[in-house]
């Protein structure tokens, strides 16, 4: 019996999608329910999953725009898959795992050995070492680990050159070939493209304007260092920054209900509600999953829901659901190393917040000059729908919540622990 395997709805309003890559090949067998492909729509990514077991056939192309419902490939279901034994081999190296075993003699082969290194991610991959090499790496105590960076052959010379103590990432190594007049030309993603139409869109459509405010991060340390293993045990998730602010933000969004709102056509909608969307860059773009009604949820809560769906993001299992109704928007591009910028509306959204690194800096308090972890925070907003003063105000009103957390629970007073719920 033959199958067809056809093209999912990633969701409403999306007609087609791409292939983004094919795990499998003409001919191959799979197994029931086994992810064959990634497919690329507009808005997010998704699998194309094998609903019977049997011969892969008819692949459609890899990188083609296909319609919603489209034959993405056919599988033969009469051709039996068998149920393989997965044998994964030891790791070999000059340094074993096991002290009381040795690593397999080299010396005598006249051939390149295969050695076994395994990845970070606990896939295999085979890396081959000349005799020569080998018996120098022996000589020397030295393993895989540090000899290779980004080589799939490990030869003679690499290993004089790491037994001097140079590593071979140095630019005076990595330059000693002729320099590269390469390049290279592929095709954007459907993702990426329909990111770049909605970028230019907003700077089109919008008045977009950007406020600036510092934030003394004093107050979050210390409450994150005193309590971060009692929160742990209590919660089983450490403590971030993101949930500080992202609490913040809800409450603030609940005094200032006009950066918490959006234009549709001729009218103008407010939010009793803040669906904050976090902002997570991955290697197919920036997605911004949501976090539902975050004014309701403790520190606790957030933190495990950032967590859920910044790996769904990494993972490209992102769903169309899970990024869809935000109302506000944080993104935080001080986990790259940035001092300040300007970040770009999420539309419809009128306003996001943008976080920086934390520096050490001189701050004047009481008359004195104190050392203290600053952070600077921006404000871009549409200046259709929010005036200067509440956009300003809005700031402010984050500052005083991040430089003084027990605010969160209303009243200024309560105790620490009750705000972490510990």
């Amino acid at each position: 019996m033959i199958l067809e395997i056809k093209i999912p709805s990633p969701g409403e309003s999306i007609n087609e999608v791409e292939i983004a890559t094919w795990f499998v090949k003409e001919g191959d067998l799979v197994e029931k329910n086994q992810e064959i492909a990634e497919l690329e729509s507009e808005k997010a990514t998704l699998a194309l999953i094998a609903e019977e077991s049997g011969k892969v056939q008819a692949l459609a192309p890899e990188g083609e725009a296909l319609e919603v419902g489209s034959l993405a490939c056919k599988i033969d279901t009469s051709v039996k898959v068998g149920k393989k034994e997965k044998i994964e081999p030891e790791p070999v190296s000059a340094e074993t795992e096991n002290k009381n075993e040795s690593p397999e003699p080299v010396k005598q082969k006249p051939t390149e050995v295969p050695v076994v290194k395994k990845e970070a991610s606990g896939n295999y991959t085979a890396v081959k070492v000349s005799p020569v090499a080998a018996n120098m790496m022996e000589d020397l105590d030295l393993n895989i680990e540090d000899i290779i960076s980004g080589l799939r052959k490990i030869s003679k010379s690499n290993v004089e050159i790491v037994s001097n103590g140079i590593s071979l990432t140095t630019p005076a190594i990595q330059n000693t070939a002729s320099p590269s007049r390469e390049k290279e030309v592929k095709k954007m993603s459907l993702l990426r493209r329909k990111l770049s139409q909605r970028l230019v869109r907003v700077k089109n459509e919008t008045a977009m304007l950007t406020t600036f405010n510092e934030v003394d991060m004093s107050e979050v340390i210390r409450l994150r260092k005193t309590w971060q293993s009692k929160f742990v045990e209590t919660h089983g998730i450490k403590l971030g920054f993101m949930s500080f602010f992202t609490k913040a933000a809800s409450l603030a969004l609940k005094e200032k209900p006009e950066v918490n709102s959006m234009i549709d056509g001729e009218n103008l909608i407010s939010f009793h509600y803040s669906d904050i969307g976090i902002a997570v860059q991955t290697e197919k773009g920036l997605m911004v999953p949501v976090i539902r009604s975050a004014e309701s949820l403790s520190l606790a809560d957030i933190e495990k829901e950032i967590l859920k769906l910044a790996d769904k993001a990494r993972k490209n299992r992102i769903s169309i659901e899970d990024m869809s109704g935000g109302t506000f928007t944080i993104t935080n591009g001080g986990v790259f190393g940035s001092m300040l910028s300007t970040p770009i509306l999420n539309p419809p959204q009128s306003a996001i917040l943008g976080m920086h690194n934390i520096v050490e800096r001189p701050v004047a308090l009481n008359g004195k000059v104190e050392i203290r972890p600053i952070m600077y925070l921006a404000l871009s907003y549409d200046h259709r729908v929010i005036d200067g003063r509440d956009s300003v105000g809005f700031l402010v009103r984050i500052k005083e919540l991040i430089e003084s957390p027990v605010q969160m629970l209303g009243g200024g007073t309560s105790l620490e622990n009750l705000l972490l719920e510990i």
